[in-house]
């Protein structure tokens, strides 16, 4: 739920913003 893999923008995970790690 807290990991978010930068993806083109898509949400990678449990839904979190994949903005996060870029």
């Amino acid at each position: 739920d807290r990991f978010a893999v930068r993806e083109g923008g898509k949400t990678v995970g449990s839904g979190v913003v994949t903005n996060v790690i870029d």
